[in-house]
């Protein structure tokens, strides 16, 4: 750990906490914009640890799963530093929009520039002051717009310590996933940074089962690391995640309303039917076949579908698909069954 750790000229002591709002460029109205993170260091020495929210600006269930995460008594304990970033694209936030204002995608823009586009100078400095000063990082996504995901860790496995996190995060879908050009990822592994992705639920929705599944596994990663000691509570034994190497989209044959036939988490068998998509009247119905075998990680809640979009992402995961979706059964159970404690479920 770091003892002189200092961020947007702030220096942060062992043993303290300290809120830090990042100025950012202003808004064409000339109002300021900031970007707000909490600091927590422990008194003792330990691995210093980024959670990053809403890179995304329509993907806030991270939003809340930071602030439960900041409400854990267990923190009071904490060794190293954990630097917690709620809200990363401020600006996409504001307007409820996957983009920047300049519509770049911010997820591509990395490592960024400090004389490039608005997308570039944010990228650059989210680099600067948090991530190269970070030995781990977790950074929380959810699906696209009228797009749900079930819970799932996407990391490099390839990598023994991010495969090491990956596993201690808890959800039974892993996904080995490549790492995309501009992506915060790929320059988080530049620096030689381990680093989950953690996805789960629908664009500018909370998800109840998906923010609970999100602030446990961050919390079982952090005392993985180190940084937490252990529970005292008995816990049910964790059977192992399943690693999927591949996945694909299956797509709509054709335009019109969709009727869908299978939920997340679901094992498909290939050329099963997902669904039918049909003309307003019924007349014309197409039914919509699964392209491969697998379990459905990511589907569309949207039913007015063209032809080509993408409806069904199924992971392939061989031999073991039935064992994942009873796995999948019990990680849902535990999820909605679990107490809160001080926390009222979202409904």
């Amino acid at each position: 750990m770091v003892e002189n750790l200092e961020i947007d000229g702030f220096k942060i002591l062992p043993g303290s906490a300290t809120t830090i709002n990042i100025e950012l460029p202003k808004l064409y109205t000339h109002s300021h914009t900031t970007m707000p993170l909490k600091v927590i260091r422990g008194k003792k020495s330990g691995p210093t640890l980024f959670v990053s929210a809403a890179i995304h600006g329509d993907e806030i269930n991270g939003i809340e799963i930071i602030r439960r995460l900041l409400n854990y008594k267990g923190l009071n304990r904490l060794k190293g530093t954990l630097i917690t970033i709620p809200i990363v694209n401020v600006y996409g936030v504001i307007q409820h929009s996957r983009y920047l204002p300049d519509r770049r995608d911010l997820n591509r823009s990395f490592p960024g520039s400090d004389t490039g586009s608005l997308a570039a100078r944010l990228a650059d400095l989210f680099m600067t002051e948090i991530v190269n000063k970070c030995t781990h990082g977790i950074d929380l996504h959810t699906g696209a717009v009228h797009r749900a995901n079930f819970p799932q860790i996407r990391a490099n496995i390839d990598d023994p310590e991010t495969d090491r996190l990956a596993r201690a995060f808890g959800v039974p879908v892993i996904l080995n996933a490549s790492i995309r050009d501009g992506s915060l990822r790929q320059s988080a592994a530049d620096y030689g940074i381990p680093m989950l992705l953690y996805e789960a639920g629908e664009a500018l929705r909370f998800d109840e089962v998906s923010i609970r599944a999100g602030v446990d596994g961050i919390i079982k990663v952090m005392r993985e690391l180190g940084m937490l000691y252990p529970s005292k509570r008995k816990t049910k034994t964790v059977s192992e995640p399943f690693i999927a190497r591949s996945s694909a989209w299956t797509r709509a044959p054709q335009s019109g309303v969709l009727r869908t036939l299978v939920a997340l988490g679901a094992h498909v068998e290939k050329q099963q039917v997902l669904g039918v998509v049909s003309d307003p009247y019924g007349v014309n119905e197409t039914e919509i076949q699964a392209n491969t075998s697998g379990v459905i990680i990511g589907r569309t809640n949207l039913p007015l579908v063209n032809e080509g979009d993408a409806l069904f992402h199924i992971a392939r995961f061989g031999k073991a698909q039935g064992e994942v979706v009873k796995q999948i059964e019990e990680f849902n159970i535990d999820r909605i069954d679990a107490v809160v404690e001080g926390e009222e479920p979202i409904v």
